[in-house]
């Protein structure tokens, strides 16, 4: 799961995941309880659909919320409430859900997709791709300033837990750049492959 907003600090409250369960961003007028109810409903076998339903339906204020979730099976859902600021909306693909509310227009949404789609290698950093294709798209239409990328795994030892990339750009004049720099310092970026020669005649 990956995020980038104009408010300080997205990565506080936006994110959730847990390692055979799924993952979760609650955002829009956010309700952090979202985050770790919903993962408990996840791990009692709730698919994605199930569990979004089963948050908003009880949230008065849903109209407010935006929520989307993947499940460990893969399966994704979203629930964007009518009251969220646009461009908000989301598109939903093969393991992933793309989501926002704010946006400078739907192409951050598609273009985000895209790039997640296009891209290969860790999920850390196709998850970077996707931030940063959101970002070129026009992004948070407010500006930008802070951005979250968390990753989870089953830990081969109980006690390192099950966040395999935790990482926070709080405040910065340009968050995701910040975020793909630290990122690197913990994953080397893929390398691109070159492209092939064009054939001669």
């Amino acid at each position: 799961m990956a995020t980038a907003s104009r408010v300080v600090a997205v990565g506080a409250g936006v994110p959730w995941g847990q390692a055979g369960a799924g993952a979760i961003a609650t955002q829009s007028a956010t309700n952090v309880t979202y985050g770790p109810r919903g993962l408990k409903l996840l791990e009692r076998g709730g698919s994605a659909a199930d569990v979004v339903k089963a948050l908003t339906d009880a949230d008065r204020d849903r109209d407010d919320r935006q929520l989307g979730i993947v499940d460990a099976k893969g399966r994704a859902a979203q629930f964007t409430g009518k009251n969220c600021d646009p461009w908000a909306g989301a598109r939903i693909g093969t393991n992933y859900v793309c989501l926002g509310n704010l946006l400078k227009s739907k192409d951050v949404i598609d273009d985000m997709a895209a790039a997640f789609e296009k891209s290969t290698g860790p999920l850390a950093w196709r998850l970077m791709a996707a931030l940063e294709a959101g970002e070129r798209a026009g992004g948070d239409r407010r500006g930008k300033q802070s951005a979250a990328i968390l990753v989870v795994r089953e830990p081969r030892d109980p006690a390192d837990g099950d966040h395999a990339v935790d990482l926070r750009v709080d405040d910065h004049v340009g968050p995701i750049q910040e975020l793909a720099r630290i990122l690197a310092l913990e994953l080397p970026k893929p390398k691109l492959p070159k492209p092939k020669p064009p054939k001669s005649e």
